[in-house]
């Protein structure tokens, strides 16, 4: 992957939709196919505000490879700003999942005015725009609009700050859809056509592809990860929303029972300016464990490193306060491995409480505690959730089902209905 003038990311990771039957079978490829024979010469762009640490960007790059292969042509653009920008989209993302956030005239002008700067370097001249969550929303502005323009919102919606939602609405209201991942996002004060696109993973990246476990062993070596004794494990952003810090809560509460060690894992992204916040928190309020060699902290970009840690963990939490989707849930249930996680979001819509892995409220420190000790004093019963776990991915969650989605939606857009191919 590499940048061509700061603003278009170029992403081929080699692989196309035939390497994806062993896994999903012929059915489905074949049914992408004639979808997207209607839709051959047609071309797209997204716009996101990150290349790295984040679901959103690994959809992307996933996903661009796949639509160039079926043919539709896919480019990738990369919203730039300056700090003070992401400080304020970052807030907004807050206040959009519930936070009460006050933003001044100075800010919101700034927030304008960086997708006015940004706009006067993207030359936009698709046959479909999709915008990926606040940062470029306003971009529609600066732009002769003589295309579907489409806007993705990955975030949760349910009990969004009004007030942020009704300066955003000006925009939001330009675009021809709007597209979120779970019914409960959906804005009866937004009189604008809402879609559900749930989130999937890719199966083949390095986060998600098998491992040897020669690898694993290297990996977990140069990252100095002992394995002598069970590993609980969140893979997330250092960030309020997935509560690391009610994670050490839950932690201490196990250990006092089971000998184990706990890893949190999770890369600063560069729209994210409160990583390092979060993190400072987490390390204060963990010292002591950190120290003994119980909590251990990872804050690099390693996709392979992550995949490794997932396979060899005994539990995965995901302990988030909101959660638009939660692809690292998803991620871990492909692994085969039992997760326990909030009843929130995105995540009850992959795991089914008690057969695929465990749902709690994510105020419940006891309760989380009480089911990872059920797992460590029964590993049979974490390899049964797990085995259903993954097995519930591969049919709802995986790459080729979401590119599916991207093709009914530009059907829907592009082709008149009795045009389409039957499937």
């Amino acid at each position: 992957m590499a940048f061509l003038e700061g603003i278009t990311c170029v992403c081929d990771n080699g692989l196309t939709l035939e390497d994806y039957k062993p896994i999903v079978g012929d059915e489905i490829v074949s049914s992408i196919r004639r979808k997207a024979a209607t839709l051959q010469g047609k071309s797209i762009v997204h716009v996101n505000s990150t290349y790295q640490s984040g679901g959103v960007a690994e959809m992307i790059i996933s996903l661009v490879p796949l639509l160039n292969d079926v043919g539709i042509r896919t480019h990738w653009k990369i919203l730039n700003g300056p700090s003070d920008f992401f400080t304020i989209t970052k807030n907004f993302h807050n206040a959009l999942q519930g936070e009460p956030v006050r933003f001044s005239d100075e800010e919101k002008h700034l927030y304008v005015r960086t997708n006015e700067d940004f706009s006067a370097h993207l030359t936009i001249d698709h046959d479909c725009v999709i915008i990926h969550d606040p940062q470029p929303l306003p971009l529609i502005r600066f732009y002769q609009k003589t295309q579907p323009w489409i806007w993705r919102c990955h975030v949760d919606l349910s009990k969004p700050d009004m007030e942020l939602l009704d300066f955003l609405k000006d925009d939001i209201l330009k675009y021809d859809w709007m597209v979120v991942s779970h019914e409960q996002y959906r804005r009866e004060n937004l009189p604008i056509e809402q879609k559900i696109c749930r989130p999937a993973i890719d199966p083949l990246s390095e986060k998600n592809r098998e491992l040897s476990a020669d690898t694993i062993a290297e990996l977990l070596a140069e990252y100095e990860i002992p394995t002598d004794k069970p590993l609980i494990t969140q893979i997330s952003r250092f960030d309020k929303w997935k509560d690391p810090e009610g994670v050490i809560d839950v932690f201490r509460l196990v250990r006092e029972e089971v000998n184990c060690r706990l890893i949190l894992c999770g890369s600063m992204a560069p729209d994210d300016p409160e990583g390092w916040m979060i993190y400072g928190r987490v390390e204060e309020k963990a010292r002591d464990l950190i120290e003994s060699g119980d909590v251990i902290l990872i804050t690099v970009e390693n996709h392979l490193l992550v995949n490794a840690l997932q396979r060899v963990s005994t539990v995965i939490l995901q302990k988030s306060l909101r959660e638009g989707f939660g692809l690292t849930v998803t991620e871990a249930l492909w692994k085969g491995r039992p997760v326990i996680a909030s009843r929130i979001g995105g995540i009850p819509l992959q795991i089914q409480d008690g057969e695929t892995g465990f749902l709690l409220d994510p105020t419940d420190t006891e309760g989380f505690a009480e089911r990872i000790l059920r797992i460590l004093k029964n590993p049979a019963l974490g390899d049964e959730l797990g085995r259903k776990g993954k097995e519930y991915v591969r049919v709802h969650f995986l790459i080729t089902r979401l590119l599916t989605d991207y093709l009914d939606m530009l059907n829907a857009t592009f082709v008149p209905s009795d045009q389409i191919a039957c499937t």
